[in-house]
């Protein structure tokens, strides 16, 4: 299942790349600055202090009348302190070294700070025009030993093409570590260890329980800085960033600074139990600003599991490419709440098409649990065991129905690139305008003029656009095919003509469009049709 909805092109969501071992040194010239910055911005965390006055001997008590959620202070007005978890949790804290092999000049440039980078590449560009020999490359990140039979979480891109994983504890043990799976999807790798001596662990907590403002821990390898720790509270929950492959993860948001070499090191709750792993941050610049993205932990857990047990993660599969029900396209179907989901492709021979599921299908729940929008169906769907029924209630053209589906299993990126939609006939006038378009029939000269994907073949055209209608508000552009409006399928310009002058008629000012786009991707546009 596709999710078509995106995020905003301002800010850079990157996941934090690993740091070369040798950067350690290069960093060197910048350490005495960093280290006032670090101060000012741990102190910036702090809560306000407020004396407390009791008997006895000092003890932790609550600051706010009892409330037992609030900053806890001690007696002397002195902050707490984190040392104790800190030292609890820090030994199954550990530094990942991944050995990989590359033809790049050098592959580490893009972790050197950027004052340093120029001089530092008049020395690695190839010279007298020889090409860069393959050679081995050092880079390094973060995990977390979750069991005392040695298996270590880290993210995905940690370890990605690594022939040779390192775990190296703080106790300076070293293990040669096997790589039992992956599962680029959610970022989260499992790696094993085998030791003749204990080994120190940490638990899961629950995520579920987290709330905005509460007060978190996070420990890692900050450039090859093993063991660092800093502390922040939950900005925010339930992310979701299209990063092209994070459909699956609802993010938590930390504000504890992390930065290159975090990735794959935990999030602690105040109880010392991991309640993420840190995978990605927001920057301009590629440094922390405080805003970091955990994994949260019942996902880990849960991909963790099936990793151990099958070396790969199977999920649910629907067979529908679905975008989210806006309150233009809302309105345009007459419906009061913009949620839900939108089918825009049903995947011919999928189990979608085998249930009698229909384009313009909005999605309302499964199983039961109502369905808020294209990206809560897809985790929903995800979550459904392969082979199992699942009931799916409907809304066609506002007429609810109720839908079994037996859930396949989701292919591979390529099959879902092969999916392509039915095929149809095509009569009548040959260009037509309306609603601010200039629409012609879908000859093959019009294809191969606007580069159509061979998998359209039924529709209408659009050769130009009126730059002040709302069909361009929306993004339309000559060269996508409109393949229905409303209810009504569009063979020919005629037939958009007819369904805009039938809106008009029923007192609409917006019609809902099925538009084919760029190499067959297919989506649905509400338009205004008297704005032009």
């Amino acid at each position: 299942m596709q999710n078509n909805s995106h995020l905003p092109e301002s800010g850079i969501f990157s996941r934090l790349p690993k740091p070369s071992l040798r950067q350690r040194r290069l960093i060197a010239m910048g350490t005495a600055a960093a280290i006032v910055v670090v101060g000012l911005g741990a102190f910036a965390l702090l809560p306000p202090v407020r004396a407390i006055q009791t008997a006895g001997t000092p003890t932790m008590v609550a600051a706010n009348n009892g409330d037992t959620r609030a900053p806890r202070m001690l007696e002397n007005s002195a902050p707490f302190s984190f040392a104790d978890l800190v030292e609890r949790v820090s030994p199954a804290v550990v530094s990942i070294k991944s050995e990989t092999t590359t033809t790049d000049g050098d592959s580490d440039m893009d972790n050197v700070p950027a004052p340093f980078r120029d001089f530092f590449n008049q020395f690695n560009n190839g010279q007298n025009g020889q090409k860069p020999q393959p050679h081995k490359a050092l880079s390094a990140g973060s995990g977390f030993i979750i069991d005392k039979a040695g298996y270590v979480v880290t993210n995905n891109h940690v370890v990605d093409a690594s022939k040779k994983i390192t775990v190296i504890l703080p106790d300076k043990r070293e293990f040669v570590a096997k790589l039992v799976g992956t599962d680029p999807v959610t970022d989260v790798a499992l790696l094993k260890i085998t030791s003749d001596r204990p080994l120190p662990t940490v638990e899961f907590g629950d995520d579920k329980k987290l709330r905005v403002g509460d007060w978190v821990v996070a420990v890692g390898n900050p450039f090859g800085l093993s063991n660092s720790v800093t502390a922040g509270i939950v900005s925010s929950l339930g992310r979701n960033i299209d990063s092209g492959s994070q459909q699956y993860t609802s993010f938590i948001q930390i504000d504890a600074p992390i930065n290159k070499g975090n990735s794959g090191g935990p999030t602690f709750d105040l109880r010392g139990q991991v309640i993420g792993m840190n995978s990605m941050i927001f920057s301009p610049s590629g440094g922390s600003i405080g805003i970091g993205f955990a994994i949260p932990a019942s996902l880990i857990h849960d991909v963790v599991a099936q990793l151990k047990e099958h070396g790969h993660v199977s999920r649910g599969y629907l067979g529908v490419s679905i975008q989210p029900v806006t309150p233009d396209i809302a309105s345009s179907l007459g419906i009061k709440d913009a949620k839900g989901a939108l089918v825009a492709e049903v995947v011919p021979n999928g189990p979608a098409a085998k249930a009698g599921f229909e384009q313009g299908d909005i999605v309302t729940a499964i199983n039961g649990q109502a369905v808020e929008d294209a990206t809560d169906l897809t985790r929903k769907v995800a979550n459904v065991p392969t082979g199992q029924t699942a009931t799916l209630n409907v809304s066609r053209q506002g007429k609810p129905l109720v839908l079994k589906v037996t859930i396949g299993t989701r292919p591979d990126a390529q099959q879902l690139a092969s999916n392509a939609p039915g095929k149809d006939g095509m009569t009548g006038p040959t260009s037509a305008n309306a609603a601010g378009l200039g629409l012609s029939s879908l000859t093959p000269e019009a294809k191969k003029n606007f580069n159509i994907a061979d998998t359209v073949v039924v529709g209408a055209v659009i050769t130009k656009v009126d730059p002040d209608s709302d069909a361009a508000d929306k993004g339309l552009q000559p060269g996508d095919v409109v393949l229905r409006i409303g209810s009504r399928i569009v063979r020919t310009p005629a037939d958009f003509q007819s369904g805009v002058a039938e809106a008009k008629k029923g007192g609409h000012n917006s019609v809902l469009l099925l538009v084919a786009h760029g190499q067959g991707s297919t989506g649905f546009v509400a338009i205004d049709i008297d704005k032009t």
